[in-house]
């Protein structure tokens, strides 16, 4: 371990214990004062809600987007609807070493045979080559996305991208997020309003059945649960 990745872990266990009870801004706002362009925010564009928190405590922050080759155009389509809502912000598109079709002749539909490997070439990989250019990381992972999720805390130590990571709305409800949107008028992806509540990649999403966990539609019919990228 570096010295700077010791104090940046030292840095990252302080604050877990003094913003454990912050709102979403403070939270920001000390991660913006804290790493000032060392910092990104992650987005899978379901909606706009974080970047909106985060362009208030720095209004060019740069976005991270995971460009897996295998999203619905809808979500494209956010992508760059929130582009121009926020014009001062820099997407930065994260992207496989193959593009899908190479990686589709190589090994075939991944997606349906080892969704797990597909994540990891496809989401992981990138996240970390793009993740090794800065001190933190601001997620949206709530606590009732999933059981799995249940502890989330405000900030924490991301050992396996050796990083800072922050969830400012982990302890937000499903009615304080929608109350958000409603308020503010933040984008969202068109995919929502039509019974997709958790959205990833096109082969692997489907609408959860009434009263289902939102997440339940994200490979549907297997055991995994997570893409990887949060544990």
């Amino acid at each position: 371990m570096t010295t700077a990745t010791a104090e940046h872990q030292a840095l990252a266990e302080a604050a877990a214990a003094e913003l454990a009870d912050a709102g979403a801004a403070e939270a920001l706002r000390w991660a913006a004062e804290t790493f000032g362009d060392k910092l990104i925010v992650a987005s899978n564009m379901q909606d706009a809600v974080l970047i909106d928190l985060a362009v208030k405590a720095k209004p060019d922050v740069d976005v991270l987007f995971l460009e897996t080759g295998y999203h619905f155009a809808e979500t494209i389509g956010t992508r760059d609807a929130v582009a121009s809502v926020y014009p001062e912000i820099t997407i930065v598109n994260a992207e496989a070493e193959q593009p899908v079709a190479d990686q589709e002749a190589e090994f075939g539909l991944l997606n349906k045979t080892d969704p797990t490997q597909c994540c990891f070439l496809r989401k992981v990989v990138p996240l970390q080559r793009t993740l090794a250019n800065y001190d933190a990381w601001v997620t949206g992972v709530r606590r009732v996305d999933a059981p799995t999720r249940g502890n989330t805390p405000i900030v924490q130590w991301d050992d396996r991208n050796g990083l800072v990571k922050i969830n400012p709305i982990a302890p937000w409800t499903d009615e304080q997020f929608d109350d958000y949107i409603d308020e503010h008028g933040i984008l969202r992806n068109p995919l929502v309003a039509e019974g997709y509540l958790s959205i990833g990649c096109a082969p692997c999403t489907a609408k959860p059945l009434p009263g289902q966990d939102p997440r339940s539609g994200r490979w549907a019919g297997q055991a995994k649960t997570e893409c990887g990228l949060h544990g």
